[in-house]
């Protein structure tokens, strides 16, 4: 896909990350000598625009290359190819020295809120890493910024001296968050942040970044599986299977009419709460293959119930549909 047909917002004049035709492959290597026999297509040929301000979801099945687009645009992995242009620079070509100037600027909130905060710190020395780094106010106002950080997330300064084992998954992850909260960043990946968490939970931790979302005017990448969850807080919603781009559209188009028959497929699993309401339930056959050998043509179309022959020959392009809706199937895009 052209970098001029990016699929983007309706505020796309203030986009701050522009990802184009993006591809990550990890190498495997085999053999006596160590060669690259094959590679893993985690990603391959991802395009999409954030604007300022927007929340865009990220949605797929396990598999799909969501994370890996996520840690890709940090730069947490090293793009195989494409451009990642933020705030109008591609920080993909950066040296890795230079790349640390924009660590301040882009963070994120891991999914595991029990691995990604270090057993043997309190919660004052995990809080305060951050604002030491990027020397962020002195050590007694940074002490002040990190009971503030707290209280942002529903805590108290009560906690400072407390250790990750003394809270529960859901207390862990709002301090994960405020973690990525401490210096201010522009730009938040939020990677799958509550598939470890309860149910129950869940929707208080989802509350609690739709809030801050409002508050902080935060742009964030809301990664997740569960189509239900992105719906609340997501601006437009990227529908991703087997590294590639399915479907892109505002979030109440996709709910209303989704264009892609893999969207279909999600949505039809997603709960209703009108429990008279008649839903026909898509059933996708097998799993989803093997991005180490992908199938020919269209990804999708081994589990496809709409696909025809033509789909193993043609890769789809991601075309406009509707305004703001983009789709890759030959069969429903235009």
């Amino acid at each position: 896909m052209s970098e001029l047909s990016l699929p983007a917002s309706d505020r796309a004049d203030n986009t701050l990350l522009k990802v184009a035709n993006l591809k990550k492959y990890f190498p495997i290597r085999g053999g006596v000598l160590g060669r690259v026999v094959r590679d893993v297509k985690a990603i391959n040929d991802v395009s999409f625009t954030v604007a300022r301000g927007e929340v865009v979801g990220l949605v797929g099945e396990s598999g799909s290359g969501k994370t890996t687009v996520g840690r890709t645009v940090l730069r947490l992995d090293e793009p195989t190819s494409g451009t990642i242009d933020f705030d109008g620079t591609d920080i993909g070509l950066l040296p890795k020295q230079e790349m640390r100037r924009f660590r301040k600027r882009m963070q994120i909130v891991f999914q595991d809120p029990y691995a990604s905060l270090n057993p043997r710190e309190k919660i004052r020395t995990v809080l305060g890493h951050a604002l030491a780094v990027h020397k962020i106010g002195t050590p007694a106002d940074r002490e002040d910024r990190i009971v503030t950080l707290l209280e942002q997330v529903g805590l108290t300064g009560d906690y400072l001296d407390r250790f990750p084992h003394e809270f529960s998954g859901g207390q862990r992850q709002r301090i994960g968050i405020a973690r990525a909260l401490a210096v201010e960043p522009d730009f938040i990946v939020a990677d799958e942040p509550v598939s470890a968490l309860d149910v129950s939970i869940q929707a208080q931790v989802v509350n609690l970044l739709d809030d801050l979302r409002a508050k902080f005017n935060l742009t964030m990448l809301f990664i997740a599986h569960d189509l239900a969850v992105v719906e609340h807080i997501s601006d437009r919603v990227i529908v991703m299977y087997l590294g590639r781009i399915m479907e892109i559209a505002p979030t109440r188009a996709l709910y209303r009419a989704p264009n892609h028959p893999y969207t279909k497929a999600l949505l039809s699993a997603v709960p209703s709460p009108d429990i008279t309401a008649r839903k026909e339930r898509v059933i996708l056959k097998g799993d989803i293959p093997s991005p180490i050998n992908p199938p020919s043509g269209c990804v999708f179309r081994t589990r496809c119930p709409m696909a025809i022959a033509d789909c193993a020959n043609i890769v789809p392009e991601l075309k406009q549909v509707s305004p703001g809706q983009f789709s890759a199937c030959i069969r429903t895009a235009p």
